[in-house]
Order: structure tokens, then C-alpha cells, then sequence
């Protein structure tokens, strides 16, 4: 079976540089990790393989510093590695992005299940992997936190909606998003550390995609603008109460009336 797993690199803190002029985050050079939720699609492709074979490719679109995220990847058991990086993808709304990823995937080649995580943490839309298959053509499941079977021809999953849990059977190809209690993630493998560390991650470009409209991808192909993002303000001003428990409670009591935070 050939598994595709999404995964994504998200920002590794609060403190993200942003384009004022694009509302975008400047992503080259910033501290970056994997996606949590990814880690769950990444365990999900990787024990669907060892249940019935086959190969595991992961996928990402965006700079080429995803290489170290993807060479984390391999740590976890993926057979290869393919990143999505073009300054013409640059700037991508969840549709923009869903379709370059969906692109990207058909000039792989073949594919029978993709598995993708159920959100990211930047962006929080939990649109983008419906959108892959809906691209594709193909069936999906959202919200998948259980798969009691998977055979070479379809697969069956339980998904999780809130009060209640539905199982669905859907027939290959097609793809899941995984909630993050479906499998604990595994960690990062020493040994295939050094066995994968002269493995390549493949690099493909707009020029390696079918469609070369360049109106479908990055802002182009964007149906949604920011209008406006700005990173939270941040102060580091700090009062300090003098005296004892009962005069420093009495001051912050006072503090909190002034500014009308507590009624008097």
C-alpha cells in the first residue's frame, strides 16, 4: 500500500515574525517544529504499514529548512520524503495550500491512503486535508480516532463527533484526518537515524507540477485575504506590594478597584 502522510512545520514559539504588508508569517529562518497533530498522522501511516505493507511517503510544502523536520520523519519510520517549495506557493490560504499539496501528491504518483493530522496549531482551520481530497477527487473521513480494520482494498475508521461514534468503511484510494488520541506518537529512533542520515529529501518546485497556472497557487490562488495580523503585545512591567500578606492584599485589592477590575 502507498501511504501519504501531510505533515507541516509550524512555529517553535510565540514569537513569529509577520509580514505587515501580506499578513503572513515569515517562516524562513524562524524557530520551527513539527506540527503536533502531525505527529499522530505520522503513527497512524507508519503502523497501517506494518500492518499490511507497503511504503510511507511524507509530504510538506514550504521552505527548504523543512528538510531537518523531514529528516525527523525519517527518524519515525517513513520510507521517503518529498517538500513542496516555491516562492510561487508563498502566501497560500487554506485553499491555495490544499491545492499545491494535492498537486504535489499527483506528481509523486500512485497513492492509496492519505493520512493527515487533524489541524494545525497556526492555523487552527482543520479545512485543508477535506480540501487535499476533495482536489483529488476522493473520499475523506474527518475526525478519525480509531481504525479496527484496513485491508489492501478499503479501510474502516471511527469517528469521533462529539457525543457519538460513527464507523464508516471507505474504499482505497482515499484520505483520514486523525485525532491525536488515536496512537501515541513514537519517538525519534537512533538507529534509524544513522541508517536514513545519507537518505535525500526530494525537493519539488512549480515546475515539477501538471498545472502550471500560476493563478491557482500561493497568493494567486488564494480566495481569502487578511486583512490584518499583528502579534500580541508583550510587557514585561511588574508591580511589586511591600509589607506584610494583609497590607499586600490590601494594596492589590486597591490596585484591582482603581482600575475598576473589582467592585468597591
Amino acid at each position: 500500500m502507498n501511504i501519504v502522510v501531510c505533515i507541516k512545520q509550524v512555529p517553535g514559539s510565540s514569537k513569529v515574525d509577520i509580514d505587515e504588508a501580506t499578513g503572513v508569517l515569515r517562516r524562513d529562518g524562524a524557530e520551527a517544529k513539527m506540527n503536533p497533530y502531525d505527529l499522530y498522522a505520522l503513527e497512524t501511516a507508519v503502523r497501517i504499514r506494518e500492518q499490511v505493507g507497503g511504503r510511507v511517503v511524507a509530504v510538506t510544502m514550504g521552505p527548504g529548512q523543512a528538510e531537518e523536520m523531514m529528516k525527523e520523519a525519517y527518524m519515525m519510520g517513513v520510507d521517503d520524503a518529498y517538500i513542496f517549495s516555491d516562492r510561487k506557493f508563498a502566501g497560500a490560504d487554506v485553499l491555495a495550500t490544499a491545492y499545491t499539496i494535492s498537486q504535489g501528491i499527483l506528481a509523486i504518483g500512485d497513492f492509496d491512503l492519505i493520512v493527515c493530522g487533524k489541524q494545525t496549531t497556526d492555523g487552527d482551520t482543520a479545512q485543508v486535508g477535506p480540501a487535499i481530497a476533495e482536489y483529488l477527487k476522493i473520499p475523506h473521513t474527518a475526525w478519525v480516532g480509531g481504525i479496527p480494520q484496513v485491508t489492501e482494498d478499503k479501510i474502516v475508521v471511527e469517528q469521533d463527533l462529539v457525543n457519538i461514534t460513527q464507523t464508516a468503511e471507505m474504499k482505497l484510494p482515499c484520505l483520514i484526518t486523525v485525532e491525536k488520541d488515536i496512537y501515541t506518537p513514537r519517538l525519534p529512533s537512533y538507529k534509524l537515524k544513522m541508517a536514513t542520515k545519507e537518505r535525500p529529501v526530494h525537493i519539488l518546485t512549480f515546475d515539477d507540477f501538471k498545472d502550471k497556472n500560476e493563478k491557482n497557487y500561493g497568493l494567486n490562488g488564494s480566495a481569502t485575504n487578511v486583512e490584518r495580523i499583528f502579534p500580541p503585545a508583550v510587557s514585561d512591567d511588574h508591580v511589586y506590594f511591600e509589607g506584610d500578606s494583609t497590607e499586600k492584599i490590601q494594596a492589590l485589592y486597591g490596585m484591582l478597584a482603581d482600575k475598576k477590575y473589582v467592585n468597591v
